[in-house]
């Protein structure tokens, strides 16, 4: 099997709790566990680094005895060293964390590896994927982000879709098994496209938590729809 070939079919999704319903919570993400999710993605925002305030290490320490599935935990914050120990005593697997604004991302990656938990970094729109060629050896995976960080209901940003091509191609020419993840805007109509370009890992929000006929029912359109593209790559 070709590598393109490889990541269409093993394509991994990450419903993002900042989307559900916090009364119900616990229930959401187990449904979510049940329907096929590979990951639960925790956005962590600190009104600093991106203009609005999300949650901390407590979410993480309620949810790990609800969920089997790894917690991955998207630091949208400054200086996120000073928070990474927090969430590794509250549970979490791997950690996300943004190239912008890092004074010394290297440090950063080699505290969390330090913990001996998965690591990757965040890109948003306007950077370009050049800065991820001498550190991408390093990673566990790189997200791209398909909006800017920060606020939901946003519609995908078609202008990524040439990065998320140039990324796959660094993946594969330096750290092959470095997975590409994509977060921001995803249903239906725009995770075939971000899986066309290259990415092997969704991230979606509203899409699974908003759907009328609940959790389940909208994980099978989004799986549904990826594989129906993929017959016709």
């Amino acid at each position: 099997m070709k590598t393109d070939e490889l990541h269409k079919s093993t394509v991994k999704l990450a419903p993002s709790i900042l989307s559900a319903d916090f009364a119900q919570l616990g229930k959401q993400v187990a449904q979510a566990e049940e329907a096929g999710a590979d990951r639960i993605h925790v956005d962590v925002m600190d009104g600093h680094f991106v203009p609005n305030i999300s949650f901390g290490a407590p979410i993480v320490r309620s949810l790990r005895p609800v969920t089997h599935l790894p917690l991955e935990t998207h630091l949208m914050i400054s200086d996120p060293d000073f928070f990474i120990e927090d969430f590794v005593r509250a549970g979490s697997d791997s950690f996300l964390v943004h190239w912008e604004g890092n004074s010394n991302l290297h440090r950063t990656i080699r505290n969390i590896k330090g913990f001996e938990k998965r690591v990757g970094i965040v890109i948003n729109p306007a950077t370009p994927a050049a800065v991820l060629e001498e550190i991408l050896p390093e990673l566990d995976l790189v997200l791209v982000m398909t909006i800017n960080p920060g606020f939901e209901h946003q519609q995908f940003l078609p202008m990524t879709l040439p990065k998320i091509r140039r990324v796959r191609q660094m993946i594969e020419q330096i750290n092959p098994s470095c997975e590409l993840e994509l977060d921001g805007g995803i249903d239906v109509t725009t995770a075939p496209l971000g899986v066309a370009a290259g990415a092997n890992v969704l991230v979606a929000g509203s899409t699974i938590f908003h759907h009328e006929d609940g959790v389940a029912t909208a994980m099978k359109e989004l799986q549904a729809a990826i594989r129906e593209a993929d017959t016709k790559w």
